[in-house]
């Protein structure tokens, strides 16, 4: 089987490594720190990704290059993402290998209706403004024949998930405690959440059909539904009762913004939660064949990760 080489031990890369893992490949899941999944076929490296020399010494031999790599705090995103994904392109220059990315939906900024992948990268905030940037350098590099590349872009993610780096795992982590749940926008308006695996598997799908090179494609989610029915299914998956919504009043957010800079970066994309936030993947599976995990399998297993009652994905 084919060697594929993955940066980044968070909740995608862990997850990916163990598919391709499972389905017979080698695997090398490169971080600072060396951790990683337990796998025969899995080996773990410590690395500075955004050392092009390390990278690409690492890389050489891979089919794919996979970048689930994120730096290392939220507020740190124009320091460490620029070298870090130029290093990693360059890698996937320098070795063939086929580089698959790891992306999201900020680059799409505010859009008035569902999210397809043909809409424009028109962000407003500069998370948004640095992925596009960051596309946009892979993509230029496509076409000009230096790389082969595509990127996948989910949702907010729900699942087993460890560190929490969700708005959906942070809401359920209350109300599976019984604790007043403290949104962030109104609970009654819909937003599209993503599982985990499935961004795996997407990532696995594409990056080795030529169809998908030099696009980006949607990952497949369960159907969208409003923030406060997420929560409570969650909730009464876990054994918990039907949670109390709060919204947080937008005055008393901002108020945090001076001193708080997560809640300033936070405040950024406050628009995703303020209007119907929704992914339409459909093209996807079209082309690939990926379908999204049943909606019950995934709350079963949010819930019982949340209660300690199953294995947390971690890196």
């Amino acid at each position: 089987m084919s060697l594929h080489v993955i940066v980044g031990a968070g909740p995608v890369g862990s997850t990916l490594a163990l598919q391709l893992a499972d389905a017979g490949h080698d695997v090398r899941i490169l971080t600072r720190s060396g951790r990683g999944p337990d796998h025969p076929r899995i080996t773990r490296v410590r690395v500075d990704a955004a050392d092009p020399a390390s990278l690409t010494a690492q890389t050489r031999g891979a089919t794919v290059l996979y970048n689930c790599a994120n730096p290392p705090s939220y507020t740190s995103w124009e320091e460490h993402w620029p070298p870090l994904a130029a290093s990693i392109l360059e890698a996937a220059e320098a070795t063939g290998a086929v580089l698959a990315i790891t992306g999201n939906l900020y680059g799409y900024g505010p859009v008035p209706g569902p999210m397809t992948r043909d809409l424009p990268l028109a962000a407003t905030d500069h998370k948004g403004r640095l992925r596009a940037r960051m596309w946009a350098d892979a993509v230029a590099r496509h076409r000009a024949g230096a790389v082969r590349v595509a990127e996948v872009r989910a949702a907010d993610y729900v699942g087993a998930i460890e560190p929490m780096n969700s708005m959906a795992v942070l809401y359920a982590t209350q109300a599976v405690r019984g604790r007043p749940v403290l949104t962030f926008g109104p609970p009654d308006v819909p937003h599209t959440f993503t599982y985990v695996p499935d961004v795996a598997r997407t990532l696995a799908a594409v990056a080795l059909d030529e169809r998908s090179w030099g696009q980006a494609w949607h990952v497949p989610s369960p159907p969208t539904r409003t923030v406060r029915e997420v929560i409570g299914d969650i909730a009464a998956a876990a054994g918990a009762r039907r949670p109390w919504m709060i919204r947080i009043p937008r005055p008393l957010l901002r108020l945090s913004y001076p001193v708080v800079p997560l809640m300033r970066e936070i405040g950024d994309l406050l628009y995703q939660w303020d209007r119907p936030y929704v992914l339409d993947a459909a093209e996807t599976t079209r082309t690939f064949g990926v379908e999204a995990t049943p909606w019950d399998e995934v709350v079963a297993e949010t819930a019982a990760a949340l209660t300690g009652r199953s294995a947390v994905v971690t890196g």
